[in-house]
């Protein structure tokens, strides 16, 4: 049975609902349907710490999705299951695809800023001064994209921007 069949929270259960409907009114096919209930069911695993479930529903649902849009969320979610379990490299291969497919994701941009901040930080521990300010750098360059594209979010990114100098674009 998929996931989103026995779903036991109300929230799941409506969106599942709603999303059931949509499928039916919106003019798709037997495939696109099939990928988003994969997607739904990924979804549904992930917000529930199933990652190794998740991961599957989503591999399932890039096989079968041909939208380059929709994929980039897919692929943005593989990357934010990875970033959870420490794979930061496997997260930022997954990030730089969902981006290839969709430039306008800013919370992928977020998300592979704080993976080169936080190799800044553990290169710093490590006593390597050159390596982690190529690692800020690096974070700068993505955090100043995604508040390109999204100005009123990234409060605290903006705030370490020009606290470190680094502002001088935004």
């Amino acid at each position: 049975m998929p996931r989103s069949q026995r779903n036991d929270n109300s929230i799941d259960k409506t969106f599942t609902i709603l999303a059931d409907i949509s499928l039916q009114v919106l003019p798709t096919t037997k495939r696109e349907r099939e990928a988003f209930t994969y997607y739904r069911d990924g979804m549904s695993a992930q917000s529930e710490g199933e990652y190794a479930e998740a991961l599957q529903n989503y591999y399932k649902a890039m096989r079968l999705e041909t939208d380059s849009y929709d994929r980039s969320y897919i692929l943005y979610n593989i990357g934010l299951i990875h970033t959870s379990n420490g794979k930061h490299a496997k997260a930022l291969e997954y990030y730089f695809q969902a981006l290839e497919r969709n430039s306008f994701l800013p919370q992928a941009l977020n998300n592979m800023a704080v993976i080169c901040h936080y190799r800044g930080e553990q290169a710093i521990q490590q006593g390597d001064s050159e390596n982690s300010e190529a690692w800020f750098d690096q974070a700068a360059d993505y955090w100043k994209q995604a508040i390109a594209l999204s100005p009123s979010n990234y409060i605290e990114a903006q705030n370490w921007l020009k606290i470190t100098g680094r502002s001088s674009s935004l």
